[in-house]
């Protein structure tokens, strides 16, 4: 009798946080697909749009409907400009959100942000430009499955006598664990 009542404690001790974590939304790991547009800006004359793509992975914590979260992602496009196009692009950074509706998340980001440009004709002449990105953004969530919507402004550090920038609209999908 013992053994049965000390199986069902442990049992209980081990289910309860995997029941908590279900009842509390936009908390815990994550990992999503990324797809949108990218609109890079080379210089204030040339500037091409062209579709994104990528991943995403991140962790969340919500506090009372306060949502506190680190994520990190790879993105790539075809974004060209006369001899130039875009490479992949690093992201990690910060979200902070609040829950205005049941499972729906308002959010604001910010981090650092590098992208690679490339060189269509040597590809030994890639340039590597470090920057900061913004955005903000919906997210909801349905049974772990999530969907957000947000838009992002990239910064990037000058470059041979221009400033490249970056905005991209973007849509997330993926599954909390």
């Amino acid at each position: 009798m013992k053994k049965l009542i000390a199986s069902a404690l442990l049992f209980a001790s081990v289910a309860t946080p995997a029941m908590a974590q279900d009842a509390v939304p936009f908390s815990g790991p994550y990992i999503g697909g990324v797809v949108g547009l990218d609109h890079f800006d080379f210089t204030a004359d040339n500037h091409d749009s062209a579709l994104m793509y990528g991943g995403v992975i991140g962790y969340d914590i919500n506090v009372n409907g306060a949502v506190f979260g680190l994520e990190g992602e790879y993105s790539d496009s075809d974004v060209k400009e006369g001899l130039a196009r875009t490479d992949r692009d690093l992201y990690a950074g910060v979200r902070v959100g609040g829950e205005v509706l049941p499972n729906v998340l308002l959010y604001a980001k910010g981090g650092y942000t590098n992208a690679r440009l490339e060189s269509a004709v040597d590809s030994d002449d890639n340039v590597k430009l470090d920057g900061y990105r913004l955005g903000a953004g919906v997210e909801t969530t349905v049974q772990g499955f999530i969907a957000r919507a947000e838009y992002r402004y990239s910064s990037y550090e000058r470059v041979a006598g221009s400033k490249p920038e970056r905005h991209q609209a973007a849509l997330i999908l993926g599954y909390r664990f």
